[in-house]
């Protein structure tokens, strides 16, 4: 009996599908409308890049209970999920536009630095970090919001169509069944 598990770069793969691409493919069957899910993505990517690690799956949450039927909640969650890696490389962004709005010193990122943190020496230096990454997202954050949107829109217009047409190419038409009872119904 063959093992059917995956390793590496074909594991890898298995995983992005499994957790990526088959939940967004369900979303978009599901008939939200493109306005909604640019919405949505735009929503949890932006939240999604917030600079404090952990805090994103709360201010996801936060802004779905605040926005209700005007965004899809799975999207904004997969969107947050998706944007954790961004999240990581672009603390460092929001951390040195911050420092540069405020006009603060750098903020060194090097092995002293890190001896002085895990000594706690420099519990000050880094709640001033912190707040000017803060600062940095804060601003940058209605760009992205709004960039991410003006560009997805175009595209879900396209896959809603792509995914939603029941005689598309991977849809079935409906039989003939199926139309007798929506005649029926009416």
């Amino acid at each position: 009996m063959a093992d059917t598990r995956k390793s590496g770069l074909g594991g890898m793969g298995l995983w992005l599908r499994k957790k990526v691409v088959d939940p967004f493919v369900k979303i978009l069957r599901r008939g939200a409308e493109p306005k909604q899910l640019a919405l949505s993505t735009a929503i949890g990517i932006s939240l999604g890049v917030f600079p404090i690690v952990g805090v994103t799956v709360c201010l996801c949450g936060l802004a779905i209970a605040l926005l209700g039927s005007s965004v899809n909640a799975p999207t904004v969650m997969l969107a947050n999920f998706i944007a954790t890696p961004l999240e990581l490389s672009l603390m460092i962004v929001f951390l040195r536009f911050g420092e540069f709005i405020t006009g603060g010193g750098h903020f060194p990122l090097n092995s002293d630095a890190l001896k002085k943190v895990l000594t706690g020496e420099a519990s000050m230096e880094i709640f001033r970090s912190l707040l000017n990454a803060l600062l940095g997202w804060l601003v940058l954050a209605p760009l992205i919001l709004g960039g991410l949107y003006v560009i997805l829109l175009p595209v879900f217009v396209i896959l809603v169509h792509k995914f939603n047409n029941p005689s598309g190419p991977k849809g079935n038409s409906p039989s003939s069944t199926d139309l007798k009872l929506r005649v029926r119904d009416n």
